[in-house]
């Protein structure tokens, strides 16, 4: 079914390539398939390539058609992809295939992410590694690094003497039409909670679970400005409504979100109230879901409910009444959301923090259990990023939380005199009959990690529309690779005229 969705469109050598590498799994972390595709490729077409501890492969190509005297050219992507999927469809991603679904101009999956981040972006770069020996193209490294998606580690650890081109390409952008010249720099933080719990006895009390589902989610970054839901706030204002009007209720669990780079989209809790008073935590709950459903109009698919549940399917314990109050104090306290918009591009988040994930990682014993907290910080100045994640951790403290905050990676800092913006930009132009925007995005590119990896690089990044990646909902507009193809090639075409 897969072959039927993408056998027509163009520039075909692209899309039969994105169909094959649908069909590889690749989460981040487990990229060992993908790799072994991607040499066995190299292999296949005659191409040499290097490999560094860490995962990361570039592929050569020589210069050709006129070529082959122009400085070596960097073509930029990650393999690894977001695994997200609603939570009625069952994928399996460490072995199941993507299913491709076309709606009218957009390709996406069934249920699950697609992986056009930043697969379209892979796949362009091995369509252009197989180009005829006669195409106009300078020598080419393509760069294919690993686990982007969970902490740029790839980048982080990439040995810089893989590469010797100093102009790059990267091909991992959503915006048909933009070129970005900078990005955010950025830092998670992992917040551990310990907490006391007690056995339920159930005697005179009613379960209930509260389900949260149907968010749009999206990119932590790219759409943190949209106004958005987050379904663990959303969760946390129901649960503090109910525990705060119905005696004696008590919270059991609460779990909810996934990816660090994601919004969350789903969120799951368990209380306990006394059975005379169920009525009344059902119309407390139904009156902030209303509520939260006015907030968040756009948000047209939400569903939320609290339902009585039976005792096998809740927790057997109930957090003590401190420590279901200092989860949910903290929960509430965490940062979310843009926090400052830049003075220099209007619109452009430059400060922001996701409450990623919440959940109970461990009993330790029948009495304790620890909560982890996921949240990723964005921000284009750095101090501006330091301060925010002193304050989640000024938070994690209060709530006798341990805060382990990895370092932060760099943004990548605007160059508007680069040389291959202006090809790129010229190019850009004629395809587009108008001028292309230029500026920088609220997502954290590999673009700043290379540079200082390989002591620095002329680069830019643009590519096809792309929208709701890290999330289910994610789709390419099949409608705009293929000039975004055209201009790849026309740009590299230019860059193969230029003697070293």
């Amino acid at each position: 079914m897969a072959k039927d969705v993408v056998e027509a469109l163009q520039p075909q050598p692209l899309w039969s390539l994105f169909k094959q590498l649908s069909e590889i799994p690749r989460p981040s972390k487990h990229e060992e398939q993908v790799l072994n595709f991607l040499k066995n490729f190299a292999k296949e077409h005659q191409l040499s390539y290097k490999q560094d501890d860490t995962g990361n492969l570039v592929i050569l190509r020589p210069g050709s058609g006129g070529g082959e005297s122009a400085p070596t050219i960097v073509i930029q992507g990650h393999v690894d992809m977001v695994t997200e999927k609603n939570s009625s469809v069952v994928h399996d991603f460490n072995k199941d295939p993507l299913k491709l679904v076309r709606n009218g101009d957009w390709l996406k999956a069934d249920g699950t992410t697609l992986g056009a981040d930043n697969g379209i972006g892979v796949c362009a770069a091995l369509a252009l590694l197989t180009s005829p020996p006669t195409a106009k193209l300078p020598p080419l490294e393509c760069l294919f690094t690993v686990d982007e998606e969970t902490g740029l580690t790839g980048a982080f650890q990439l040995d810089g003497s893989i590469v010797t081109g100093r102009t790059m390409l990267n091909l991992d952008t959503e915006d048909w039409g933009e070129i970005f010249i900078g990005c955010a720099g950025g830092g998670d933080s992992l917040l551990t909670l310990p907490l006391e719990q007690e056995p339920c006895s159930f005697a005179g009390q009613q379960p209930l679970q509260l389900t949260i589902t149907g968010l749009m989610g999206g990119h932590s970054g790219l759409n943190i400005g949209e106004g958005r839901g987050n379904a663990i706030l959303m969760a946390v204002q129901v649960l503090q409504a109910v525990l705060g009007k119905v005696e004696e209720a008590r919270l059991m669990m609460i779990s909810g979100g996934d990816k660090r780079n994601a919004l969350a989209r789903e969120c799951r809790a368990a209380l306990t109230v006394p059975i005379a008073q169920k009525e009344l935590a059902k119309a407390v709950a139904s009156q902030q879901i209303r509520a939260i459903k006015q907030d968040y109009q756009n948000e047209a698919s939400i569903s939320a409910s609290l339902v009585e549940a039976s005792q096998g399917q809740t927790p057997q314990a109930v957090l003590t009444l401190q420590s279901q109050q200092r989860l949910l104090k903290l929960l509430q306290q965490l940062p979310h959301g843009a926090i400052k918009y830049s003075e220099a591009v209007p619109g452009l988040v430059e400060t922001s923090s996701n409450l990623a994930a919440v959940s109970p990682a461990a009993s330790s014993s029948s009495s304790q259990v620890e909560y982890q907290i996921i949240c990723s910080t964005r921000s284009s100045i750095g101090p501006e990023l330091e301060k925010v994640r002193a304050q989640i951790a000024a938070a994690a403290q209060e709530a006798g939380a341990n805060a382990k905050q990895d370092e932060a990676y760099p943004g990548w800092n605007p160059d508007p005199s680069s040389k291959v913006l202006q090809v790129v930009k010229q190019v850009f132009v004629e395809i587009l009959g108008k001028e292309p925007k230029v500026g920088a995005i609220h997502a954290g590119l590999e673009c700043g990690i290379i540079g200082e990896r390989c002591n620095g690089m002329d680069m830019v990044s643009f590519g096809p529309t792309i929208k709701g990646a890290h999330s289910p909902d994610e789709a390419v507009n099949i409608l705009t690779v293929e000039p975004f193809w055209n201009a790849t090639l026309e740009v590299l075409k230019r860059l193969a005229e230029v003697e070293c």
